[in-house]
């Protein structure tokens, strides 16, 4: 049962992450990069349903980023894992991404920060365990 809390706590600190992530990457898109590259309009922040959506779906992706990436990294210190988990994660969102647009540079841009989004995840998780917060799984 502890075992399971800790992966829960995992799965916690994921969701957070990738949330706060996924906010401050929506306004920098929206500030930042439509205003200065004209292709990248599409990128741009409407509060509709598609953009409540796509922050619900990075919440419950962080939440399973959180869960994997202990059972992925143990209490090994191997930077391969590490970084398997993270390109594992974020490329599968961002190919998909890319394979669902009409417009190639928009998605390119969000494949991209898919990879960014489970990278700042796992720095967060990397940190928690540092601190004693949260711990690593134990093989």
């Amino acid at each position: 049962m502890a075992e399971r809390l800790e992966s829960l706590k995992a799965g916690i600190v994921g969701s957070i992450c990738l949330s706060i992530t996924f906010l401050i990457s929506s306004m920098v898109n929206h500030l930042v990069l439509t205003k200065y590259f004209p292709t990248l309009v599409s990128l741009q922040i409407n509060l509709n349903w598609h953009w409540w959506l796509s922050g619900g779906i990075a919440a419950i992706s962080g939440l399973l980023f959180g869960v994997t990436y202990r059972y992925i990294i143990r209490t090994d210190e191997n930077p391969q894992l590490k970084s398997g988990g993270v390109m594992a994660f974020g490329l599968v969102r961002g190919l998909t991404q890319i394979e669902a647009a009409d417009a190639v540079l928009p998605s390119l841009v969000l494949a991209g920060e898919s990879i960014i989004w489970f990278a700042m995840a796992a720095i967060a998780l990397d940190t928690t365990i540092k601190l004693g917060w949260l711990k690593a799984f134990q093989t």
